[in-house]
């Protein structure tokens, strides 16, 4: 059984831990403030890059908790990383994506184009249309690498779970015979970037989340402890069937901050 008295911080998921598409997940004013209580820092590190990390910040306020911008890790920034350090002077990109994807690349110097470009970004988009699927296997099979967000096939909703960013990315990969590189959870990337943020190391740190194959495996391959909850995309019986298993199951993040 994990000592949660030996926690200094935590890594929160959203989609599936705090909320369940525009739905709480739990009282989150009493939830963060136990959280404050028992002395953990916090982030919140989610695979969904629809949004700006600032429109993520007015989300959460307007269920009652307030948080700072760094206190946001999405995996539009994860991509922007990458592609610094690939293309310092950013450049042209084609781009599947939402708010969050273009924010992010265009203030590390990347913006959209659909010819010449150094790379695909294939990322949620709600108004995904045939001819963005169509544009961007032409670029792929014409040698622009495919960078993924994520590869989330599904997400959950209050009417159960709906097409991922990985249904979309599917799709690119059927059609260009390319294999993408993600690097969203379960890539340790935002974890890295939310554990220089907390300057700690990572087993001082719980990560929570709902999906066993990204937030718990990102999670164990650079040593934070975890804790699945069953709010979200997994079962109990999933849950127990994890190898190798987390250190906590709960039903809830509620049910988890409270024990």
């Amino acid at each position: 059984m994990l000592d949660l008295s030996l926690i200094r911080a935590v890594i929160l998921d959203m989609d599936g831990v705090i909320w369940r598409g525009q739905e709480p997940i739990g009282d989150l004013p009493a939830i963060f403030n136990q959280i404050n209580r028992r002395g953990w820092r916090f982030v919140l590190a989610t695979n969904n890059a629809t949004r700006t990390i600032d429109q993520y910040v007015q989300r959460i306020s307007g269920y009652g908790v307030q948080l700072e911008s760094w206190q946001v890790v999405n995996s539009a920034i994860a991509a922007a990383d990458y592609l610094k350090e690939l293309y310092p002077s950013g450049g042209p990109l084609y781009i599947i994506g939402m708010d969050g994807v273009h924010s992010a690349l265009g203030e590390a110097g990347f913006y959209p184009a659909d010819k010449n470009v150094l790379a695909v970004i294939a990322s949620m988009n709600w108004n995904l249309t045939y001819e963005q699927l169509r544009r961007a296997t032409l670029l792929i099979r014409a040698g622009a690498p495919l960078i993924a967000t994520n590869s989330d096939r599904t997400f959950p909703t209050p009417e159960g779970l709906a097409p991922g960013a990985g249904a979309i990315l599917a799709a690119l990969v059927a059609a260009s015979d390319t294999e993408p590189v993600v690097v969203g959870k379960p890539s340790p990337a935002m974890y890295h970037i939310a554990l220089h943020r907390l300057q700690l190391d990572p087993g001082q740190v719980l990560v929570i989340g709902d999906r066993a194959e990204t937030d718990i495996a990102g999670a164990q391959a650079i040593g934070c402890r975890t804790a699945l909850v069953l709010s979200g995309v997994t079962t109990a019986e999933q849950a127990q069937a994890w190898q190798p298993p987390p250190d906590l199951i709960a039903a809830d993040l509620a049910s988890l901050v409270f024990q």
